[in-house]
């Protein structure tokens, strides 16, 4: 049975464009691309690689602007937003999970997690317990004091998961979140993290070549000659 889906709206794409220069060539990786993901929900985004689906998670991520189009978030088009207003949406509505984790080896897990909310501007204390309950719901609450080179790949990539939430975001943005684990650990980081998307209520956006996981997912979109195509 197809899971019940919230119709308020997230994230809107609208008619991306995007080309780079190549010597004397211009490739255009997006074409029009556009789609609408909504609160509570997964979305798979697949295609061969090469085809733009890093350069439209940062475009829909606010961390590149487009050549065209608009990215709706919170009801406006904050590709027209100034870089601090975009940097503001970005740290307060988005949340980034990649490949490798990038976490601080300096810190310990639960540091990496404080570390954004303090930026938004919350104080260490608040952070602390807000990071704490991350990190026990992704079952890492007895490793918060473990720096990154004394936890595993798939306990890495969890600490990157609770800092990507840290800050509550609306939109969660992730770039093959489980492509550097081996099956066992990225079937349970995956179990995870989908289970996290739909209990707070974030629309989440996942690249992902695993096509079982993306399956899973509440809709596939596939990128293809620059527009996204709904499997």
């Amino acid at each position: 049975m197809q899971r019940a889906i919230s119709k308020t709206l997230a994230v809107g794409l609208k008619g991306l464009n995007r080309h780079f220069k190549q010597g004397d060539r211009d490739l255009h990786i997006l074409r029009g691309a556009s789609a609408e993901l909504y609160a509570g929900e997964a979305v798979a985004l697949v295609g061969p690689s090469g085809s733009g689906k890093s350069s439209l998670l940062h475009i829909a991520g606010l961390l590149e602007k487009p050549d065209a189009g608009e990215v709706i978030i919170g009801g406006r088009d904050c590709v027209a937003l100034s870089d601090r207003e975009r940097t503001r949406v970005r740290r307060s509505q988005i949340g980034f999970v990649y490949q490798f984790h990038h976490l601080l080896p300096e810190f310990s897990a639960l540091e990496n997690v404080v570390i954004p909310q303090m930026i938004l501007g919350l104080t260490r204390k608040e952070a602390a317990v807000r990071a704490l309950t991350s990190l026990t719901a992704l079952g890492l609450g007895e490793r918060a004091d473990h720096r990154p080179a004394q936890m595993s790949g798939g306990e890495q990539q969890r600490v990157a998961i609770a800092r990507a939430l840290a800050n509550q975001p609306a939109v969660l943005l992730a770039d093959e979140p489980t492509g550097n684990l081996d099956p066992e650990t990225s079937e349970r980081v995956f179990g995870e993290l989908l289970s996290l998307i739909r209990n707070s209520g974030l629309a989440a956006l996942i690249a992902t070549h695993n096509m079982d996981i993306a399956k899973r997912m509440d809709r596939v979109l596939t990128l293809r000659d620059g527009l996204l195509l709904e499997m």
